[in-house]
């Protein structure tokens, strides 16, 4: 990596002991990761977290108060412009000119951004039909839906064919048809470009992301790919899940769990139809398993399987992030 950019296997996104202060308040407190080619990132955190302001950093729009951070081999703060160049970019509220169509404000954001006049309308046909826009191009922005903002939103930050796009919560406000389709833009546009993507939303990370950071409180807590983050988690929560066939009663079942010995708590879980599916917490699980094969042996519930419970990815979230950062540290 050099100053003079990217060599194809450096990595696209490059963030080195970055520090974030605010008089005495650090919003960030020294954070490193990096970004491969080609990833979908998932940048998880809660609210003041951090995000937004790493966000910021990486599109030269506000300056660290140490550290550096490189973005296609760009220093964020000695070449600015070179970074904006190469970088794509989707605040949270989303820059548009209501009262443009949306074919003209795609145009005006190619000029701006330095497309090549005769590149121009190739380039907006060709954003036009990743995101979506065909049956709205020659309409005004102000007449759209949200979903169509957001992808009218997504459009003008890859228009200039950046090499890394950075999403802060694409899918805000939108309602769960709007979601899909705008998951299914990020997707595709990760097959070409660098993707930081950043939201509340966490099926979002499970369903378009290969890597998941998380921070907390101004630092990284976890990173990494989202099975591997499962296991760590599973290894510090343990569980058991089962489930039983259609014959038996749910309330039966689970009460016939709770009274098994190592069992400390049952929580029935979403199944497949005509299946009744139990997460079992336990601090033993080799006991709990033993007990349950015995009662399944004398009284035959029903049992289909029995497997390790693999954490959700908002227990993952929760565990690294709910006042539990010493903790997440451990388990990464």
């Amino acid at each position: 990596m050099s100053e003079d950019g990217n060599s194809r296997n450096d990595p696209s996104i490059v963030v080195d002991d970055v520090v974030k202060a605010y008089g005495d308040f650090r919003a960030l407190n020294g954070i490193n990761f990096e970004v491969q080619p080609g990833e979908i990132v998932g940048f998880l955190g809660p609210n003041g977290a951090g995000k937004t302001t790493t966000m910021k950093i990486l599109t030269s729009y506000m300056a660290a108060t140490e550290g550096t951070a490189q973005v296609a081999g760009f220093d964020v703060h000695a070449s600015p412009d070179e970074v904006r160049q190469r970088t794509g970019y989707l605040p949270e509220n989303v820059p548009l000119y209501e009262g443009m169509l949306v074919h003209d404000y795609l145009k005006f954001v190619a000029e701006v951004r330095g497309v090549e006049p005769g590149r121009r309308e190739e380039r907006i046909r060709r954003v036009v039909e990743l995101t979506g826009l065909e049956a709205v191009v020659h309409r005004a922005i102000r007449e759209l839906s949200k979903g169509y903002r957001q992808r009218v939103g997504l459009a003008q930050s890859i228009i200039h064919e950046p090499e890394v796009i950075i999403l802060d919560e694409p899918t805000t406000g939108l309602d769960p048809n709007q979601i899909v389709e705008i998951r299914d833009v990020i997707t595709g546009i990760g097959q070409e470009k660098t993707v930081i993507l950043s939201t509340h939303i966490l099926q979002e990370v499970s369903a378009v992301c290969d890597r998941v950071i998380i921070i907390n409180e101004g630092d990284i807590v976890a990173d990494d790919d989202l099975e591997s983050l499962e296991d760590a988690v599973a290894e510090t929560e343990p569980g058991l899940s089962v489930s039983f066939g259609p014959e038996a009663d749910a309330e039966t079942l689970k009460q016939m769990l709770v009274e098994l010995e190592g069992v400390d708590d049952v929580t029935e879980e979403p199944g497949r139809r005509g299946t009744h599916v139990f997460r079992i917490e336990t601090d033993d699980e080799e006991t709990a398993r033993r007990s349950l094969f015995r009662a399944e042996a004398d009284h035959d519930h029903g049992m289909e399987s029995l497997s390790r419970a693999q954490p959700s990815l908002e227990e993952i979230f929760r565990v690294y992030t709910e006042g539990s950062t010493e903790e997440g540290r451990r388990a990464s």
